[in-house]
């Protein structure tokens, strides 16, 4: 969204050159919201925004162009469309422009590490609530497609490794969920999920498990008590899950939960074991 597109001579407007660029973000699966004034002056007005751009388009008025485009992108990390009221200059608390932001956003990412028998019931339950699915896992035996075929991705690769590629790409809605219990894979892609943006990282295990998986992250240089506390481990809510499928619901749930702020009883708040005799 840096540029504009050529147009038929004689045919190009503003109008035109916004779409063009929106076009080719949805295109891309790039994150891009719209804003259209849809009551006040300037009706049909537009401003396009979207992150590490500049605003493209006008809505009539610098000042209102600024708080608009501060709003789009605030409403594109929430992953919602609404209508917003300012006054003419953006003020806040008034309704003289009634601006509609349209928010076009890629699915959440949901990023599973670790081939395992838990990893097909999340895949699904996860495909099931929207997300774009990746399972990974370094040994070439469990990554395959026949075992995954749920999944968008299935990449061959060291979890960490994967994160380098893509970890500058994960927002508040995405997921990473890190199911192995074996240090030498699930260490590094703890420190190198915390180095992202992610809004979910839960790692599976028992708390006997994760109090061992600590010891470990201590000694790899991980300390910082709010990084730490990023971590839901044991992962999901507490609902009495036991089989791959009911762990699957009870990760997502716990997902959404964290997603939208509602109040819900993890595994992780909790004490004793983490399933019920």
């Amino acid at each position: 969204m840096t540029g504009h597109h050529a147009a038929a001579p004689g045919r190009a407007t503003p109008e035109t050159d916004l779409f063009d660029l929106l076009r080719d973000a949805l295109r891309a699966l790039r994150p891009v919201a719209l804003a259209t004034v849809i009551q006040g002056d300037h009706l049909g007005a537009k401003l396009l925004a979207g992150p590490g751009a500049e605003p493209m388009g006008s809505l009539g008025d610098p000042d209102l162009d600024r708080v608009v485009a501060r709003d789009l992108l605030g409403e594109l990390a929430a992953g919602r469309s609404r209508v917003r009221h300012y006054g003419a200059h953006g003020e806040a608390n008034e309704e003289t422009v009634h601006v509609y932001l349209e928010v076009h956003a890629p699915a959440p990412r949901m990023l599973i590490f670790g081939a395992v028998d838990f990893t097909a019931a999340l895949a699904r339950a996860a495909k099931v609530l929207g997300a774009y699915v990746t399972v990974c896992d370094a040994r070439p035996v469990f990554a395959t497609r026949a075992r995954f075929p749920m999944a968008d991705e299935v990449v061959v690769d060291w979890p960490h490794r994967l994160l380098d590629q893509v970890g500058a790409s994960l927002g508040p809605t995405d997921a990473v969920c890190v199911l192995t219990h074996d240090p030498k894979f699930d260490v590094p892609a703890i420190a190198s999920a915390l180095r992202t943006d992610v809004g979910y990282i839960g790692v599976m295990g028992s708390r006997r498990t994760h109090a061992n998986r600590m010891k470990r992250l201590a000694e790899a240089g991980v300390t910082d008590p709010d990084d730490l506390a990023r971590l839901w481990a044991p992962i999901g809510l507490d609902v009495g899950a036991r089989t791959p499928e009911e762990t699957a619901v009870a990760i997502c749930a716990e997902i959404i939960a964290r997603r939208s702020g509602t109040s819900a009883r993890s595994l992780r708040d909790t004490d004793g074991p983490i399933h019920r005799r």
